[in-house]
This record gives structure tokens, sequence and C-alpha cells, in this order.
């Protein structure tokens, strides 16, 4: 555990740490469902007024404006995309041309695996992991097989010991000279375990492999340094740490050293800014991470973005990183302190050092897990569960409290007192 602050279990402690808090003045900005302790934000982060009235903007410009919007608007639309990924560069350590809004996190990883994915003689694998977001991986069996090849032979998943956790050196190891591509998770999203970005980037591109991370489960949370580690190309999405709305426009950077290759998956949007509108047939894209676009940008599930990167900008993503950590550092001490002996029986399935964490904590049981969490719903708690045992809850450093992490620590210790679990069914819902 780590133990840089002396923590205390008591309900005045937690007071004492909110009022310490220089970032909890931000809370006042979002909407939080009334009543309720908003632990689910590495799903779905909450609306903020910045974001809603960005929205409110972007409408009021499609009432007033119609089509004129495009190049009357506050930000001419037809720019719009550019300039949230320029805005968003700041969070990853890129330069602004680097990174921009389009599209959505598969068909993006997509559209980079294809560009990226170059099988030749022997070199004609995929290194991934198995633990992974079971889309990407869908996504990867897919890109392998319009190659024509299979699945079964030429994507490789990095095995984890326990179910929880990667070992870098294991990824590292499964780096020979067949492998083409290596494509991997910043965070894992069930464990929530960070991984060495920059140590794996260097062992790929010592071995000649390119490499590209999926971070939706950091930015936003975690700082990231895409040009100084020298990764290739990443992908997110906005509606989790970022706080875009559900199905909000997803993210994509290319490293510059990059701006050369022609995107495998073309669209009107990917071309020359300036001459878009010649409506030639050859296709010619434009030289920065804009060139992937494909389509028109979503302006509606755009817009929201951008009052939300005010907020992240405002609290700067170092200050958002520090109180991340103390808050999921006291997360996980007061269940090590409060929950872990007999009835309770939780435990973290989480890293315990700083460096090798995102932004939420899982908690496990061996028995009840999904029971409890559903429980925890009904007290107005909202996390959430991933099989087999997992509960995961991310105190976002933008809304919730320090006393919200010990209010959660409380109720599920009541929960497993008066066994409420045991009036809810075993059976999943739709979406946990």
């Amino acid at each position: 555990m780590d133990h840089s602050i002396e923590f205390r279990a008591d309900e005045e402690y937690a007071y004492e740490l909110d009022e310490e808090d220089n970032l909890h003045y931000l809370r006042s900005r979002f909407y939080i469902p009334k009543n309720t302790i908003y632990m689910d934000g590495n799903s779905l982060g909450l609306l903020s007024q910045d974001a809603e009235q960005s929205l409110l903007r972007a409408l009021e410009e499609w009432k007033t404006l119609g089509i004129g919007g495009w190049l009357e608007g506050e930000t001419p639309w037809f720019y719009y995309a550019e300039k949230l990924g320029a805005m968003a560069s700041v969070l990853v350590g890129a330069a602004p041309e680097e990174v921009v809004v389009t599209g959505t996190t598969t068909v993006n990883l997509h559209s980079l695996v294809a560009t990226f994915y170059e099988p030749q003689g022997a070199c004609t694998k995929i290194l991934a992991d198995e633990l992974n977001f079971p889309t990407d991986l869908y996504a990867l069996q897919s890109q392998i097989e319009l190659k024509g090849l299979s699945p079964q032979e030429h994507l490789i998943l990095t095995p984890s010991k326990d179910g929880r956790i990667l070992e870098e050196d294991t990824i590292v190891a499964l780096m020979d000279e067949t492998v083409a591509l290596t494509v991997l998770p910043s965070v894992l999203y069930r464990s929530g375990q960070l991984l060495d970005m920059e140590y794996l980037t260097q062992a790929a591109h010592e071995r000649g492999i390119a490499i590209g991370f999926d971070c939706s489960h950091s930015v936003g949370v975690v700082p990231h340094h895409f040009d100084a580690w020298g990764v290739d190309f990443a992908f997110w999405c906005s509606y989790k740490y970022m706080n875009g709305g559900p199905g909000s426009t997803a993210f994509l950077y290319i490293n510059e050293a990059h701006f050369n290759r022609h995107p495998a998956i073309t669209g009107w949007f990917g071309y020359v800014k300036e001459k878009q509108f010649d409506m030639l047939s050859q296709f010619t894209h434009a030289q920065s991470a804009g060139g992937w676009q494909i389509s028109s940008p979503a302006i509606l599930s755009s817009a929201p973005i951008e009052g939300s990167l005010h907020i992240l900008l405002e609290a700067g993503i170092e200050s958002i990183r520090e109180k991340s950590l103390n808050m999921t550092s006291y997360f996980m001490y007061l269940v090590d302190t409060l929950l872990s002996d007999d009835p309770y029986l939780f435990s973290l399935g989480t890293p315990r050092e700083k460096a090798r964490r995102g932004g939420h904590v899982a908690v496990e049981r061996e028995e009840e897990a999904y029971r409890i969490c559903e429980a925890l719903r009904m007290r107005r708690v909202i996390p959430d569960f991933r099989p087999p045992n997992v509960i995961r809850f991310a105190p976002s450093p933008l809304y919730v409290t320090y006393h919200d992490i010990w209010q959660v620590v409380q109720y599920l210790k009541e929960i497993i007192d008066k066994k409420e679990y045991e009036q809810f069914s075993t059976a999943r819902k739709a979406i946990s």
C-alpha cells in the first residue's frame, strides 16, 4: 500500500481532505444526479455546465445560421475537428496538428490498423493482449482477415498470469521478427493497470515494430507524452474521463513522422482542407491527423467536448492526475482497513503502485459481487460490474469527493452486515 499519505478511516478525515482539495470547486459545474454518488466516470462521465453551453451554442448556430454554420459559426464547423484536436493535444503531449476529433473509437482503430498493418513475408502478426476490451480484439481479427490471413495464426495475445495484470516484459518477449504491429490498451479496463507506454514503445521500435495504443481509459485522467515517447498512433473515446457525452465523437493521434503515409480508409473530410471543395476525383490527404478523417464531422456529438476540454485544461492534467492518485490510494486504504476481513472479504485487483494504475479501482469479491453492485445502486451509488467478480469504482477528480469515497465504503460494509444483496437476482442486466 502507498504510505506517502498517512490516511485515517474516520469520517471527519474525509471532510478534511475535501477542504484541502484545490479542485473541489469544479464539482459545482457538473450535473450530478440527485442524491447520487457517481462512481462510473470510467464508463460515462457526467455532463458539465461548460459542455452544455458549447452544445447549446452549436444548436443555436444550426437554428440561426443553417448551413452557414460551416463557415460562420463561432468556430466554423468546417474546422471544428481540428480545433478540438488541437485543444486535446495538450492532454496527450502532442503537437496540435497530430490530434483530431473524428469518428468513433472502433472505426478509428480500423482506420489506423489498416494503415499501419502491412504484413510482408514472415512478418505478418499483430501483437495484442488477452485482457483488452473485446471490441479491439474483434477489430484486429477483422483486419487480419481482410489481409487474407487467419486470426488464429496471426493474432498474438499476451497472456496474463492472474487474469488482472500484464507484465511488460512478457509483452516485449513476444515482439519477435514475425510481429508487424503491436496494439495495446493504455489502461486495462477491468483491473485499472496502467501499462508503461514509454518502455513498450521503445522496445517495439528497437525491433522495427510500429505500436499504437487504445487510450480510452486514460485520456483525461492520466498525462500522456506521445511525442516524447515516439508513439506511432493512438485512439480513444471522449465519453469517459473527458465527459463528452454518450456516443460523443472519438479522437485519434498520428505521429507527424507518419503524415506522409497514405490513409488506408479514405473519405472526403480527410482531403487537403484548402482544396476539399474542388471536388476532385483523386484523393490527396491532409498532412496532419486530419488526413485520417473519413466522413463529415458530427458537430452535435463533438460540441460538448469543447466545454469539457475547457474544464480539463483549466484544472490541468497534472493536477487531475495528482488528485486521482490520492483518491484511489484513499479508497484502497479504506478497503484494506475496513473491508478485507471476514465477513466482508473484499480485495483489490488494481496495482498498488501509483505508476501502474489509472483512474479506477477494481474491488473484487469471490462471491456475490454482482448482487452487491446491485445493492449499491439501490443506495444510489453508481459503480459498474465486470464479470466474473469485479466492481469498478472511478472517483473522478472533477466531481467526486473524498467523503463520497468514505460513504461508499460504509455502504459496502452495511450491505454485507445486513445481507442486503440477497434481495437481488443473480441474472445480469443487459448493461451492467
